[in-house]
């Protein structure tokens, strides 16, 4: 397959992240708001083919089918096309370090994108999880029940079983490999290879148990919807900003400022893309 030199990701990421931030508020809030349902279903699908399986048997492999799974969700996002905020923090961000975009542009965009995903993992998490009986209740039976109690293991373990420092920690970490996601299927010129990129990066932080602010946008909401005690809206508020922060310094400082100063630092800001960046829009 086709890659493109780490020299030419730099570029092409750039390019990328100023077009995200250049298009009208409506299409970024559409983009953003189809982003967050693929997560969403990235997340229950997870949850679907993860429940059930007792740990006292299957030790900690449910934590690698459940990443695996979740891969779905930024497939759906890259190579169908829309708006994550957790890849925009590395994209948005490295346009304006090149001279491309202002803060004032930054800010706007990832708060239009942050807005957008809840509404759309929201959406999941109450039709398409909850309503649909596919996540049950506490007295639900088979299939249903058991994605009900796998449910509330994996949000009272993000809502109570992380202290502030750990789920900030856990959102760095968490991002640092999503946005390493998205800059090495930036590389690929092809979809096998994309997908190839996102996997591993992708199966890693969520079998580690780390932070992903969109996709606590999406867990949280329907253990709440779905009636899971002790995990309300308060401590979910606060896991999105601690995650939402942790998320932005993993993009920003480890993803963008590195390869920023590694590869475009001392390059002219009038080099060319490279040939094919236009497709890099839709990341």
């Amino acid at each position: 397959m086709t890659a493109r030199e780490p020299q030419e990701i730099a570029r092409v990421a750039a390019e990328a992240g100023a077009k995200k931030s250049h298009r009208t508020w409506d299409k970024v809030l559409v983009s953003a708001f189809l982003a967050g349902a693929y997560i969403a279903f990235g997340g229950l699908v997870a949850i679907a083919v993860s429940s059930g399986l007792d740990p006292e048997t299957w030790g900690t492999l449910p934590t690698l089918f459940t990443g695996a799974t979740f891969t779905l969700g930024l497939v759906l996002v890259l190579i169908a096309g829309s708006d994550l905020a957790t890849g925009n923090m590395a994209l948005v961000p490295l346009s304006a370090m090149r001279g491309k975009l202002g803060l004032g542009d930054v800010a706007k965009n990832l708060s239009l994108v942050l807005l957008g995903n809840l509404v759309g993992a929201l959406v999941v998490a109450f039709f398409l999880a909850v309503q649909t009986g596919v996540i049950g209740d506490a007295d639900a039976g088979g299939n249903a029940g058991l994605t009900y109690e796998r449910l509330a293991g994996i949000a009272e373990g993000k809502a109570l079983g992380e202290s502030p420092w750990q789920t900030f920690l856990r959102a760095v970490g968490c991002n640092w490999l999503v946005c390493l996601a998205v800059w090495m299927s930036l590389a690929a010129t092809d979809v096998a290879g994309k997908i190839l990129a996102i996997f591993f990066p992708i199966m890693a932080f969520v079998a580690m148990g780390f932070d992903h602010v969109v996709a606590n946008m999406f867990f949280l909401p329907a253990a709440i919807f779905a009636g899971v005690p002790d995990v309300g809206w308060g401590e979910t508020l606060l896991n999105w900003l601690l995650a939402g922060a942790g998320n932005l310094v993993g993009a920003v400082v480890f993803v963008a400022s590195s390869y920023w100063y590694l590869f475009l630092k001392d390059a002219p800001t009038d080099e060319p893309a490279p040939a094919g960046a236009e497709s890099a829009e839709r990341t």
